[in-house]
């Protein structure tokens, strides 16, 4: 979805019945994976939350949302901690994992470039050159 400026690139929004990942939808689709593997690792790590306002202030404020889940949302910490550069790691990993990331890729090769393609992937285990 569309956030507002100012905003995290994505929101782990946890309710008692179900997780949501909501993501900028006008980010690269790159960005986008890496901001949602990144709130599943918030999942992945138990990461908690911090209370940012008592429930009266939650349900006057915003009084079509459940305030438990407001004060989840908006309780996450989304500056430079321990917590977030974990989940980044961790949603990092995942993408090399799971993700258009990972170093094996396999793709087709129309037979008029199968020569070229061959001399080029040699290229990638060429042992470093030695200094003298």
């Amino acid at each position: 979805m569309a956030l507002p400026v100012g905003c995290p690139d994505g929101l782990l929004i946890e309710t008692e019945s179900r997780d949501f990942i909501v993501y900028e939808e006008r980010l690269a689709p790159v960005h986008q994976r890496q901001v949602f593997y990144h709130e599943v690792g918030h999942i992945l790590c138990d990461h908690p939350s911090h209370k940012v306002m008592d429930a009266s202030v939650s349900a006057s404020l915003l009084p079509s949302l459940d305030s438990a889940m407001v004060q989840r949302v908006l309780g996450r910490d989304h500056s430079c901690t321990d917590i977030e550069r974990e989940a980044e790691y961790v949603g990092s990993i995942i993408g090399r994992q799971i993700g258009t990331w990972t170093e094996h890729r396999v793709r087709a090769v129309p037979p008029e470039a199968r020569e070229l393609v061959s001399r080029l992937s040699a290229l990638e285990y060429l042992p470093p050159a030695r200094k003298q």
